[in-house]
């Protein structure tokens, strides 16, 4: 069976071909490629002939997933499947299997930074230095915030633990309410309370018809006024322009942005960039040397789970082997 890695994973090449060995002693072909593409054809041609084929975040529709007849399981280096047409894989019984997990530290952290840069002005700081000037700003201190979180998946939660250990107040809004959030100490509220009177609003939600614009004009209207906004889930959860109309208004007082509309670079007249107040990443939440390897090793442990009948991380189910 071949095995089709098309793109690169960014872990270290030992531990793929560490990960890979089991599959190739078991007689199995597993390819790497070494340069990132989103081009169909070359996608097409790198994944020809596969039974699996191991992608990460890039975009694999439709037209290329009825182009490979052999294909039978997607095992997606990354928590989100929104880049990947499952419906499509459900009309070919394809099975599509996530890394679940595989960032919750990592993306949490970076929600951390993001909040801490803004509220610190951590980017202005270094443009003042570099341009030889001296501070005309005041920060502000994240001990003591009310902190809403929108989303308590693994993410949420694990960023509602950190807040909690800087001395915030922290609330939530989610479609189901989580044991575990209420054992921390995080209190669920409805949205609109939320949005009213947290400081600042972090957002944890994945990409679905029901969150898709969530945050559009109304919401962030509807927010505290001189709050913060942060989103590190999904770009599609935000209107972009509505969120920089609030900026260039001064109803919110910062942002904190690692996801965008397309996967970076955004374009030059992307309304964000001229945003103040507003600190941009270029969707690197989830990237740290260990959450790398991570989610190696599970798109690994998921195709070696899928051959042994017992498929793990399932996002469409598929046919039986």
């Amino acid at each position: 069976m071949r095995i089709a890695v098309v793109e690169p994973l960014g872990a270290p090449r030992k531990l793929l071909d560490e990960l890979a060995a089991p599959l190739r002693v078991a007689g199995h072909e597993v390819c790497f490629e070494s340069e990132r593409s989103t081009d169909v054809e070359i996608l097409r041609r790198r994944a020809e002939g596969a039974a699996v084929v191991i992608l990460a975040n890039i975009p694999f529709g439709g037209d290329l997933i009825r182009a490979l007849p052999e294909l039978r399981m997607l095992s997606v280096a990354f928590t989100g499947t929104d880049h990947v047409d499952c419906a499509a894989c459900r009309e070919r019984g394809i099975w599509v299997c996530n890394a679940a997990g595989y960032a919750t530290q990592a993306t949490a952290e970076m929600t951390i930074a993001l909040m801490l840069g803004a509220l610190r002005c951590v980017a202005e700081g270094d443009r003042v230095v570099r341009q030889g000037g001296v501070r005309t700003y005041l920060g502000k201190e994240l001990r003591g915030r009310k902190v809403g979180i929108v989303g308590t998946g693994a993410i949420g939660l694990r960023v509602a633990e950190l807040l909690l250990a800087f001395g915030c107040e922290v609330v939530a809004w989610s479609r189901s309410i989580r044991k575990e959030a209420l054992a921390l100490g995080v209190t669920y509220v409805d949205l609109d309370e939320l949005l009213a009177t947290c400081d600042i609003v972090s957002l944890h939600t994945p990409l679905t018809e029901e969150t898709k614009l969530l945050f559009d004009r109304e919401r962030i209207a509807r927010m505290k006024p001189g709050s913060l906004l942060l989103n590190v889930s999904r770009g599609g959860v935000v209107d972009s322009h509505a969120l920089a109309v609030a900026l260039e208004e001064g109803h919110l007082k910062g942002a904190g942005i690692d996801v965008f509309e397309m996967e970076p670079p955004i374009p030059a007249d992307h309304p964000l960039l001229a945003a103040p107040n507003t600190l941009l990443a270029p969707h690197g939440g989830f990237a740290t040397e260990e959450a790398l390897a991570k989610r190696a090793r599970i798109v690994f442990e998921n195709v070696t789970a899928w051959l042994e009948g017992h498929p793990s991380n399932v996002v469409v189910r598929g046919r039986s082997l």
